[in-house]
Protein backbone atom coordinates (compact mmCIF):
# COMPACT_ATOMS: atom_id res chain seq x y z
CA UNK A 1 0.00 0.00 0.00
CA UNK A 2 1.54 3.47 -0.85
CA UNK A 3 0.65 6.26 1.99
CA UNK A 4 0.46 9.80 1.26
CA UNK A 5 0.43 12.45 4.11
CA UNK A 6 -0.97 15.43 2.91
CA UNK A 7 1.14 18.76 4.93
CA UNK A 8 0.21 22.14 5.70
CA UNK A 9 1.06 24.28 8.93
CA UNK A 10 -1.98 24.32 11.40
CA UNK A 11 -3.00 20.91 9.65
CA UNK A 12 -6.86 22.28 10.46
CA UNK A 13 -7.36 24.23 7.02
CA UNK A 14 -6.04 22.83 3.90
CA UNK A 15 -4.14 19.35 4.74
CA UNK A 16 -7.17 17.83 6.62
CA UNK A 17 -9.49 18.88 3.45
CA UNK A 18 -6.79 17.37 1.24
CA UNK A 19 -7.10 14.11 3.32
CA UNK A 20 -10.68 13.80 2.89
CA UNK A 21 -11.03 14.81 -0.71
CA UNK A 22 -8.20 12.38 -1.33
CA UNK A 23 -9.86 9.39 0.98
CA UNK A 24 -13.07 9.81 -1.21
CA UNK A 25 -11.82 9.88 -4.41
CA UNK A 26 -9.73 6.40 -3.06
CA UNK A 27 -13.20 5.24 -2.17
CA UNK A 28 -14.57 5.79 -5.29
CA UNK A 29 -12.22 4.26 -7.34
CA UNK A 30 -11.81 0.69 -5.19
CA UNK A 31 -8.55 1.47 -4.43
CA UNK A 32 -8.50 1.16 -0.40
CA UNK A 33 -5.74 -1.83 -0.65
CA UNK A 34 -4.11 -0.15 -2.67
CA UNK A 35 -3.54 3.54 -1.74
CA UNK A 36 -3.86 5.32 2.03
CA UNK A 37 -3.80 9.13 3.05
CA UNK A 38 -3.36 11.17 6.13
CA UNK A 39 -2.52 14.69 7.28
CA UNK A 40 -0.44 16.70 9.47
CA UNK A 41 0.77 20.37 10.22
CA UNK A 42 4.36 21.78 10.22
CA UNK A 43 3.44 23.72 13.57
CA UNK A 44 2.35 22.48 16.95
CA UNK A 45 -0.53 24.73 17.14
CA UNK A 46 -3.46 22.53 16.76
CA UNK A 47 -2.58 18.86 17.58
CA UNK A 48 -5.08 16.91 18.60
CA UNK A 49 -7.73 19.00 17.48
CA UNK A 50 -10.57 19.01 15.01
CA UNK A 51 -10.32 20.70 11.89
CA UNK A 52 -11.38 24.06 11.35
CA UNK A 53 -15.54 24.31 11.35
CA UNK A 54 -15.21 26.16 7.81
CA UNK A 55 -13.17 23.25 6.20
CA UNK A 56 -15.91 20.41 8.06
CA UNK A 57 -18.59 22.36 6.33
CA UNK A 58 -17.21 22.91 2.86
CA UNK A 59 -16.47 19.16 2.55
CA UNK A 60 -19.72 18.10 4.18
CA UNK A 61 -21.45 20.66 1.20
CA UNK A 62 -19.36 18.50 -1.19
CA UNK A 63 -20.30 15.81 0.50
CA UNK A 64 -17.41 14.36 1.91
CA UNK A 65 -16.86 13.18 5.42
CA UNK A 66 -14.06 14.53 7.92
CA UNK A 67 -12.44 12.67 10.35
CA UNK A 68 -9.16 13.67 11.62
CA UNK A 69 -7.17 15.11 14.67
CA UNK A 70 -4.54 17.63 14.10
CA UNK A 71 -0.94 16.39 14.49
CA UNK A 72 2.59 17.83 13.53
CA UNK A 73 5.04 16.92 10.94
CA UNK A 74 7.60 14.73 12.44
CA UNK A 75 10.99 13.51 10.73
CA UNK A 76 9.41 9.33 11.40
CA UNK A 77 6.64 10.83 8.66
CA UNK A 78 9.41 10.33 6.11
CA UNK A 79 10.08 6.83 6.53
CA UNK A 80 6.27 6.15 6.80
CA UNK A 81 5.06 7.50 4.34
CA UNK A 82 6.11 7.14 0.66
CA UNK A 83 4.88 10.62 -0.65
CA UNK A 84 4.59 13.33 1.01
CA UNK A 85 2.46 16.49 -0.02
CA UNK A 86 2.93 19.80 1.14
CA UNK A 87 0.61 22.57 0.47
CA UNK A 88 2.51 25.48 -0.10
CA UNK A 89 6.44 26.43 -0.32
CA UNK A 90 6.72 27.44 2.89
CA UNK A 91 5.74 23.99 4.19
CA UNK A 92 7.75 22.45 1.69
CA UNK A 93 10.39 24.00 2.86
CA UNK A 94 10.12 23.35 6.83
CA UNK A 95 9.28 20.19 5.65
CA UNK A 96 12.96 19.28 4.37
CA UNK A 97 14.60 20.84 7.61
CA UNK A 98 12.68 18.46 9.44
CA UNK A 99 13.66 15.69 7.29
CA UNK A 100 17.16 16.33 7.33
CA UNK A 101 17.49 17.33 3.24
CA UNK A 102 15.28 16.94 0.50
CA UNK A 103 13.37 13.92 -0.30
CA UNK A 104 12.26 11.66 -4.03
CA UNK A 105 8.92 11.37 -2.32
CA UNK A 106 8.44 15.06 -1.38
CA UNK A 107 6.68 17.15 -3.63
CA UNK A 108 4.21 19.91 -3.52
CA UNK A 109 0.04 19.42 -4.22
CA UNK A 110 -0.28 22.56 -7.25
CA UNK A 111 2.60 20.80 -9.03
CA UNK A 112 -0.50 18.23 -10.48
CA UNK A 113 -2.92 21.36 -10.61
CA UNK A 114 -3.51 21.97 -14.53
CA UNK A 115 -4.37 25.90 -13.12
CA UNK A 116 -2.02 26.50 -11.28
CA UNK A 117 1.29 24.75 -11.48
CA UNK A 118 3.88 25.34 -9.25
CA UNK A 119 1.46 28.04 -7.00
CA UNK A 120 0.90 27.53 -3.35
CA UNK A 121 -2.45 26.32 -2.35
CA UNK A 122 -3.55 29.64 -0.34
CA UNK A 123 -4.05 29.54 3.57
CA UNK A 124 -7.82 30.26 3.78
CA UNK A 125 -7.43 30.78 7.60
CA UNK A 126 -8.03 34.13 8.11
CA UNK A 127 -10.81 34.67 5.45
CA UNK A 128 -14.46 33.87 4.68
CA UNK A 129 -15.87 30.13 3.53
CA UNK A 130 -15.13 31.41 -0.28
CA UNK A 131 -11.77 31.04 0.32
CA UNK A 132 -11.65 27.34 1.75
CA UNK A 133 -14.37 26.87 -1.31
CA UNK A 134 -11.65 28.05 -3.53
CA UNK A 135 -9.19 25.73 -2.11
CA UNK A 136 -11.96 22.66 -2.23
CA UNK A 137 -11.71 23.85 -5.85
CA UNK A 138 -7.70 23.87 -6.08
CA UNK A 139 -7.33 20.49 -3.94
CA UNK A 140 -10.37 18.63 -6.32
CA UNK A 141 -8.55 19.37 -9.82
CA UNK A 142 -5.25 19.12 -8.12
CA UNK A 143 -5.92 15.58 -6.57
CA UNK A 144 -7.37 14.67 -9.64
CA UNK A 145 -4.12 14.88 -11.50
CA UNK A 146 -2.27 13.50 -8.51
CA UNK A 147 -4.22 9.92 -8.48
CA UNK A 148 -3.68 9.95 -12.25
CA UNK A 149 -0.31 10.01 -11.77
CA UNK A 150 -0.35 7.65 -8.80
CA UNK A 151 -2.22 5.12 -11.00
CA UNK A 152 0.35 5.36 -14.12
CA UNK A 153 3.35 5.39 -11.71
CA UNK A 154 2.49 2.24 -9.79
CA UNK A 155 0.14 0.57 -12.00
CA UNK A 156 -2.74 0.43 -9.87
Amino acid sequence: MKKILFVCLGNICRSPLAEAIFHQKIKEEGLEEYLGCDSAGTANYHVGEKPDPRTIAIANKHGIPVDHQGQQFKRVHGEVFDYLVAMDQSNYNNMISELGGEKDSLLLMRDFDPRGKGEDVPDPYYGGTDGFEKVYQILDRSLDEFMKYLKDTHGL
